[in-house]
């Protein structure tokens, strides 16, 4: 591979502006799993206090607490189409309340909360205690836990008929804010809290503040040393460390940290060390109160059964290994209906179609890996489908047989672009035919995209709609929100036969558990997607948990990506980086001696070299670094590669027309685009050839400059060309899921701003995905019989 591009200008390297360091700006770095984009730690992290070394979730990349101004709560004010239907954004609103409805329904019918105050009973109290007599030593698993848990038959799953409408979420009234603002001040907090405050404690906020001054903490970017400052402030000599108000909310606090590093749950010790840490004294009877309150619950997972069964009968068996696990409700109960959900399509049969032969025959006519793609998904509810970029041919090739059988089909990726991409696989070079270089945000404009009244971007984007509708693709937010895909039948189920989700690796617990509990009964579902990439912001690793359980039929593809990319990124995902021969340019490496070196170089070759060298344009070259802070993360990249792009005074909230932009409509999710202009309704932008205007008081926490993108930003996303820039500072933070995604984003170059030496291949072949705890794999264990 090349060292320097031919056209890299020899001039002096420009310092950059940036003054942010990241570390201090993380609002997940106390766990110390949440720091490194995509929150891969482990569930011990949460006791690493202060570890900000990573880069810090962003309300344009996680969405998530990792700011106070994430927003999560507030509408997107989404132009709607020009044929009046819901865009994706408020779609997915809609879909996420009806989720927290389906929470609260599924908690109502469990056992009721004990009252505040009480001391636990029933199995609560018995679960504790058989913690601490097992933990102590006092009696050994086998003799506290004596029977598993029951195998439990997956229930069908409760239909939603109501129509997916649009949701609106007021303002908090105004006498709310003001009485909020009035207690933060007494407390000495930011009174700039008060919206926020208002919007997650609600009516009375003021007075839940006075009578318990930690739940500030609820707020997303407080950390607890802020809340105990603003406690000290409120009560005086009555405020001290002991105080169980304090040991309660610092739980919920920890398991919501745990919760941005991509844990459903966290182990007992890591939870009551991490309390310790945070100067709880009594760290049981914290986790004790928030069960007894309510605010998290307790589960006891017998491991490795089939082990100690075997053992069992040959009378070594005495003690089975169990894991006593705390979580939150929301997370706990989204990962159970998936798995119920999961364990029915595994367990049940497809449905009878009379069209067996005609499975072969399509079978018969595939090449390599699809073929056995579309034999598994004809006798089988559930199919995992894994291979690189190279391998959706495969998933479309299965779309198009089945298709072929008359069944009804939908596709659905996790971006716009996405969706475009595999609607030209789906339907061919015509469903290509909106595909427009340059387009928003230097990325194909996506098909299936609805182009509003308020920006018509032209005919290009009208034929890659209509493309992308006649392919049957979608995206995720889409399908569920009901903006897009074949609507619901009369139980409320999806009506389709056949569900493709691509990019599987970016599904939640939330969002997989809502997609698999709107599945008919009969229909088939393939998830498919490469393992190799960053798993998912949002908690959970279900496409990880999935192949490791193995309940269900798994087709690996044999088809590599092409050319010089595609061998280096094979060897990155085998732990290898290779030395690749790139006779055209398509992989170079650019040292530089520091960040301010990083920066002037990164401008220098987007706006310069790549374009004469390559042939690619700027608006088709994304940057990819590891965080937002730092002299060389997204905030510092996207301030020097603007002064040289598109300058301008930034007149509508620091954005010019024609600026790059990363929009977050909803926590967790991305759309790139750029800015048309400004108004007094907000902000106006295009994203993927919907009209989208961002409200100008929702526009500091949900909008971000789109030039460079952390790796997470830029997943199940492609680029002609791609930069990735690795500073010195980033040399504790890589991984080889973060080199992988970053560098497989590139289609046709790849320039990488070196500056960790020897970091990066002890990086790829050493640092590889860090464990998230969940619980869906012992779960399916419990529901479904292992294979053979």
């Amino acid at each position: 591979m090349s060292t320097e591009p031919e056209t890299t200008e020899d001039a002096e390297p420009r310092k950059p502006d940036a003054t942010e360091t990241g570390a201090a700006e993380t609002g997940a770095a106390e766990t110390g799993a949440a720091g490194t984009e995509g929150g891969q730690g482990p569930g011990a992290g949460a006791a690493d206090a202060g570890n900000g070394g990573g880069p810090e979730p962003e309300a344009a990349d996680a969405g998530r607490g990792g700011a106070p101004e994430a927003g999560a709560d507030e509408p997107a004010d989404v132009a709607g189409s020009a044929r009046g239907e819901l865009s994706e954004a408020e779609a997915e609103l809609a879909a996420q309340r009806l989720e927290r409805e389906r929470i609260e329904r599924r908690k109502a019918e469990r056992q009721g909360p004990v009252r505040a105050g009480a001391k636990l009973s029933g199995k609560a109290a018995e679960l504790l205690a058989a913690v601490r007599a097992v933990e102590s030593g006092e009696k050994p698993p086998a003799t506290v836990f004596e029977e598993p848990p029951p195998r439990r038959q997956a229930p069908e799953p409760v239909r939603r008929t109501q129509p997916v409408v649009p949701v609106t979420v007021g303002a908090p009234a105004p006498e709310v804010v003001e009485g909020a603002r009035r207690v933060l001040g007494e407390g000495g907090a930011p009174e700039a809290f008060a919206e926020q405050v208002a919007a997650v404690l609600g009516e009375g906020a003021d007075e839940l503040l006075r009578a318990d001054p930690w739940q500030l903490l609820r707020v997303g970017g407080v950390r607890p040393e802020q809340a105990d400052g603003f406690a000290r402030a409120l009560l005086g000599p009555e405020c001290g460390p002991d105080d169980e108000r304090r040991g309660r909310a610092i739980t919920v606090w920890l398991l919501e940290q745990a919760a941005l590093a991509g844990h459903t749950a966290l182990e007992m010790p890591a939870l009551t060390a991490a309390l310790a840490q945070r100067g709880v004294p009594d760290p049981d009877g914290a986790v004790q109160g928030a069960l007894t309150e309510g605010d998290a619950l307790a589960f006891q997972d017998v491991l490795e059964e089939g082990a100690a069964e075997e053992d069992e009968e040959e009378g070594q068996g005495e003690e089975r290994p169990v894991r006593v696990l705390v979580g939150l409700e929301r997370y706990a109960l989204a990962e159970e209906s998936l798995a119920d959900g999961l364990a029915r399509l595994i367990n049940s049969v497809p449905k009878e179609d009379g069209r067996g032969e005609a499975w072969e025959r399509a079978a018969d006519g595939a090449r390599g890996a699809a073929r056995e793609l579309i034999r598994a998904v004809a006798g089988y509810g559930l199919v995992l489908h894994t291979g690189g970029e190279a391998s959706r041919s495969e998933a479309a090739e299965l779309v198009r047989a089945a298709r072929g059988l008359g069944l009804r089909v939908w596709a659905a990726a996790h971006s716009p672009v996405g969706r475009g991409r595999f609607a030209t696989l789906v339907g061919g070079p015509e469903a290509g035919a909106g595909t427009v270089a340059g387009s928003e945000a230097g990325m194909p404009t996506a098909a299936g995209g609805e182009a509003t009244a308020a920006a018509a971007p032209g005919p290009e984007i009208g034929m890659a709609t209509a493309a992308g509708a006649a392919a049957g693709v979608v995206t995720v937010a889409g399908l569920l929100g009901g903006a897009d895909g074949p609507g619901r039948d009369a139980d409320g189920a999806l009506d389709l036969d056949l569900l493709v989700v691509l990019d599987a690796p970016q599904l939640d617990v939330e969002t997989a558990a809502l997609l698999v509990e709107s599945l008919p009964d009969g229909a088939r579902l393939v998830l498919a997607g490469d393992p190799a990439v960053l798993w998912s912001i949002g908690p959970g690793r279900v496409f990880a948990d999935l192949l490791a359980v193995r309940r269900c039929p798994h087709v690996a593809s044999r088809r590599p990506d092409p050319g010089p990319l595609g061998e280096l990124v094979s060897g990155i995902g085998a732990g290898e980086l290779l030395q690749v021969e790139a006779p055209g340019k398509e992989v170079v490496i650019v040292p530089v001696r520091d960040a301010g070196e990083a920066v002037h170089r990164t401008v220098q070759l987007v706006a310069d070299s790549v374009p004469r060298a390559i042939g690619v344009p700027p608006e088709e070259t994304v940057v990819i670094t590891p965080g937002h802070g730092g002299a060389a993360g997204t905030r510092a990249l996207n301030a020097a590669l603007k002064e040289r792009l598109n300058p301008g005074p930034g007149r509508f909230g620091g954005f010019d027309p024609g600026d790059r932009v990363a929009y977050s409509p909803v926590p967790g999710r991305i759309l790139p685009g750029r800015v048309v202009g400004a108004d007094a309704e907000g902000l106006r932008l295009s994203c993927a050839g919907d009209a989208v205007i961002v409200p100008k008081e929702r526009v500091e926490q949900s909008v971000r400059h789109g030039w460079a993108l952390t790796a997470h930003q830029a997943v199940g996303t492609r680029w002609p060309a791609v930069v990735a820039v690795l500073p010195g500072d980033a040399a504790q933070t890589l991984s080889r899921p973060w080199v992988y995604t970053a560098f497989s984003r590139a289609e046709r170059h790849l320039s990488v701003v070196h500056g960790v030496e020897q970091a990066l291949p002890r990086a790829v072949a050493e640092v590889t995905a860090k464990p998230r705890t969940t619980r869906l794999s012992v779960l399916l264990e419990a529901q479904v019989p292992a294979a053979g």
